[in-house]
């Protein structure tokens, strides 16, 4: 295990729900500077589509499609907190080489990540920006947000944030359209949403609020969320007390679900009444300022060295605060699509169990809507983890999917 962001690049759940962020389509501008460009620079330029194959070849994505070269930019932009006051954050933009003035865009969203610096438009790994190059060398605009308070953000990370997560994906494709008009480029009405792990979930509430109306301009076009955690309460929290999650990362996710949600919460009094004694301080490793080895590090070995009977009875039976908060997460499926929709999912996930899946689309299903689950098998060659591997797997798989081939 590498890196936490590899492992924690996990699971659970982003759920970005559309009703927090939602404003009717006739609004006819952004409110209040939303999406409006603080700056860009230029991060690499991959000038051939053989560099861009052995790029990412070399970084394990199975088959992937490159028909352009792509030149990366970091993209900081203006957006909202948690509590909808003004914020600033990051994100990669990604543009095909081409002649082509106008480009379809894709919003790809990454999976858990506990380290600032591990964030796509920050990060060296090409895990974290491989998908966005993936879908601009086939020919599309590309965005992936780095969330709040990480890449160039600050403060800690609200993880699974239902309001900054669905806020920062959509803001960031606002200053993607100024950026790319400011080159000649205009960018499609449509977007394809995709994300892995907690960007499933980021994808499928990116994918509500503009089918609600949330932006005057954008309207999405297709889904195709990758191993997420889409019910935490229903699904993921059971199976972190059981040999289905690999036990030390059900241990770190905990901690940092715990923490992320009493900040904003408040779900307990005291961290004493959830953590064990040597852990009553977990919460400062989860401020993004902790690169993952050394959060990892911080981390019993099991949920039972890491919570108390109270910490325990918490998840499995959530006070008011805190199960309010999980149904917003775990909404992110509950609702009626317009568009197609294929859930991505390798079998026997160690992390997002394939319960999560199951559920998702049964979900779609109360609302009439048949979802396809797409299993890409089985890879655990980058990390030695199921979960990771099934990014690897399903990017091209979408990008043929988004691009009709």
């Amino acid at each position: 295990m590498r890196t936490l962001r590899r492992t924690i690049a996990a699971v659970l759940f982003a759920a970005v729900a559309a009703t927090a962020v939602t404003t009717p389509a006739t609004a006819g501008t952004p409110p209040a500077g939303r999406g409006s460009l603080v700056s860009a620079t230029p991060l690499a330029t991959y000038d051939s589509p053989a560099r861009v194959r052995d790029l990412l070849s070399a970084g394990g994505f199975a088959d992937p499609i490159t028909r352009y070269g792509v030149s990366l930019q970091r993209l900081v932009y203006r957006t909202i907190d948690p509590q909808g006051r003004p914020a600033v954050a990051s994100g990669l933009l990604v543009l095909p080489l081409s002649t082509a003035r106008h480009l379809r865009t894709v919003s790809f969203a990454h999976g858990t990540s506990v380290y600032r610096g591990d964030a796509p438009s920050v990060g060296e790994d090409t895990f974290l920006t491989g998908p966005a190059i993936s879908f601009a060398s086939a020919g599309f605009a590309a965005v992936a947000p780095d969330y709040l308070g990480l890449g160039s953000g600050t403060g800690p990370h609200p993880w699974m944030d239902v309001r900054s997560e669905t806020s920062a994906s959509l803001d960031l494709l606002r200053a993607a359209r100024v950026f790319t008009a400011r080159q000649g480029t205009g960018l499609d009405r449509e977007v394809y949403a995709s994300g892995f792990s907690q960007g499933a979930s980021a994808a499928l509430g990116l994918a509500r609020a503009l089918q609600e109306g949330a932006d005057p301009w954008f309207r999405i076009a297709a889904v195709a969320p990758v191993s997420g955690a889409y019910a935490m309460r229903r699904v993921e929290i059971p199976a972190v007390f059981t040999p289905e999650v690999q036990p030390r990362l059900a241990a770190a996710y905990m901690a940092y679900l715990l923490t992320s949600y009493d900040r904003l919460h408040d779900i307990y009094r005291d961290p004493a009444e959830v953590f064990m004694p040597a852990y009553v301080g977990i919460g400062d490793l989860f401020d993004a300022g902790h690169p993952g080895p050394e959060v990892l590090a911080g981390v019993p070995d099991t949920v039972d060295e890491l919570l108390t009977d109270g910490g325990k009875a918490l998840l499995r039976q959530p006070n008011d605060r805190f199960a309010a908060a999980l149904r917003e997460a775990d909404s992110v499926c509950e609702w009626a699509p317009r568009v197609p929709v294929r859930l991505y999912f390798s079998p026997g996930d160690e992390q997002a169990v394939t319960g999560n899946t199951v559920a998702c689309r049964q979900s779609f299903a109360t609302h009439g809507v048949r979802v396809p689950p797409v299993d890409v098998g089985v890879d655990t060659s980058y990390s030695g983890m199921v979960h990771e591997g099934s990014e690897l797997l399903a990017v091209s798989q979408i990008v043929r999917w988004f691009a009709g081939l």
